[in-house]
């Protein structure tokens, strides 16, 4: 359900305050736990660590994702694959296949 157009977006005050007066290309990243704050035009060019649960995932605000919110970016789940022994077979395929094309690569170069 979208917000009401009376109240407006909801931005982080602290979000704001934290980039108030500052450049995008000299400040280094800014930590925030504040998922579901929206992302405002003025926070265009700075990278905000948005945590996810566990860590903290960088991101570069971007005009696109202005109007959206921080937690659309940072996926607080992991998808570990759906696993079995056919999967098991071509990951150890797949990485045999590294190891042979390194050592090729190494040969080669010696």
């Amino acid at each position: 359900m979208t917000r009401s157009v009376r109240k407006g977006p909801f931005v982080d005050w602290k979000l704001m305050k934290k980039i108030a007066g500052k450049s995008p290309g000299d400040t280094p990243p800014i930590k925030t736990w504040a998922r579901r704050s929206q992302i405002a035009p003025e926070m265009i060019g700075f990278t905000f660590s948005v945590h996810n649960g566990k860590t903290h995932t960088d991101i570069v605000v971007s005009e696109e994702m202005v109007g959206h919110r921080f937690g659309e970016f940072v996926a607080t789940k992991r998808f570990p694959g759906h696993g079995g022994r056919l999967q098991k077979a071509t990951e150890e395929e797949q990485k045999q296949a590294e190891i042979a094309a390194a050592r090729s690569a190494k040969e080669t170069t010696m």
